[in-house]
């Protein structure tokens, strides 16, 4: 740039060199900007996402600025002022530069992770809430770089700064261990997808419900007497979860039944296969089936096994079958039988 400089002095006056040299940095500027402008906008169109369109719309005045700024800091030094002007200007044009490329660096950071995560809650259901975190963690990194880099611009020594937010984020990290252990376990469900929103889970406690919100801090689940749980995603990363809705989203349902002996097993057979076809929350395939388990002490027992379209028809769709079980039964004189005892009294 020194070079490109002293090749532009055609008059013995330094401020007619210098005004010369800022106007082919200017020109040099805008050769950049319609490049980015226009160059790669023109390639960005290729792509399927606008996430690069968006890309080029924020660089392109930076790259504009950043340019006129050196021209300026080069120009000026060949005037020869004193050293002391020269460090205050360095430093504070280039520090509106790192200032300039930080809120440029935010935005993009900001629409690269508005898109990804969009992206991929659309496949996973993983909450989009965990955007702004996101957003604001990136923003405290890259103001914090920003920082370092003004300070530097300044000679100021940074060393003991570093060594104090260390001992600060040591104290705030104990501090919030559980919120940084939440965040992680946030973290690996997102990376693990273990389930989504919308599935119908089982803790290890035993409740049951469909997940409707997995948060950054916890994740919501609500149960079918629509009461709503909410667990740390630090508990539950790190335990047992049944996912009944995966890996397909029908539902297994087992319905015992139990016919005295003496009953046509084919007949009974036939009418249980018949009343799980009719029922239009039992799917055809995999297609019912009965299976003959045992002789009981006083019945034959069978069971009914269908499935069910989706996880939330359980209750009903047992509900539906006994009902429609028993009045077959009774309106072909199938016996359902009940426990019995005799007693036998002697008399002494």
């Amino acid at each position: 740039m020194t070079g490109l400089v002293e090749s532009l002095q055609i008059s013995t006056s330094p401020y007619v060199n210098a005004l010369i040299a800022l106007a082919v940095f200017m020109v040099m500027a805008k050769a950049a900007d319609q490049f980015v402008d226009k160059l790669l906008r023109r390639f960005s169109r290729f792509t399927k996402t606008e996430v690069d369109d968006r890309i080029v719309d924020l660089i392109h005045k930076p790259v504009f600025y950043t340019i006129i700024v050196i021209g300026i800091v080069i120009t000026a030094g060949e005037l020869k002022p004193a050293s002391r002007v020269v460090f205050y200007t360095e430093g504070f044009l280039y520090s509106i530069i790192a200032v300039v490329w930080c809120v440029t660096a935010i935005r993009i950071a900001n629409t690269i992770i508005e898109h990804s995560v969009m992206k991929v809650s659309d496949v996973t259901g993983m909450s989009k809430d965990i955007v702004p975190l996101v957003e604001n963690v990136s923003k405290i990194i890259l103001v914090v770089m920003t920082l370092m880099v003004v300070l530097s611009l300044w000679q100021i020594n940074i060393t003991p700064i570093i060594a104090s937010a260390g001992i600060a984020g040591a104290a705030v990290a104990f501090a919030a261990k559980d919120t940084i252990a939440n965040f992680i376990g946030g973290i690996s469900l997102f990376v693990d997808e273990p389930f989504k929103i919308g599935d119908y889970i089982v803790l290890d406690g035993g409740e049951r419900g469909e997940v409707v919100n997995i948060g950054a801090r916890s994740t919501r689940i609500k149960t079918r007497d629509d009461i709503m749980i909410t667990v740390p995603n630090s508990v539950i990363a790190n335990t047992k979860i049944i996912n009944e809705s995966a890996p397909i989203p029908n539902f297994r349902v087992r319905i015992p039944v139990s016919v005295a002996y003496g009953s046509d097993i084919d007949r009974v057979q036939e009418i249980l296969l018949d009343i799980a076809r009719g029922n239009e929350n039992v799917i055809a395939d995999p297609a019912p089936r009965i299976r003959f388990r045992q002789f009981g002490e006083s019945s034959l027992n069978f069971e009914l096994l269908c499935w069910a379209k989706e996880p939330v028809l359980r209750g009903v769709t047992i509900h539906e079958l006994n009902c429609v079980i028993y009045k077959k039964f009774n309106e072909f004189d199938i016996k359902i039988p009940f426990p019995q005892r005799d007693v036998h009294l002697h008399q002494g």
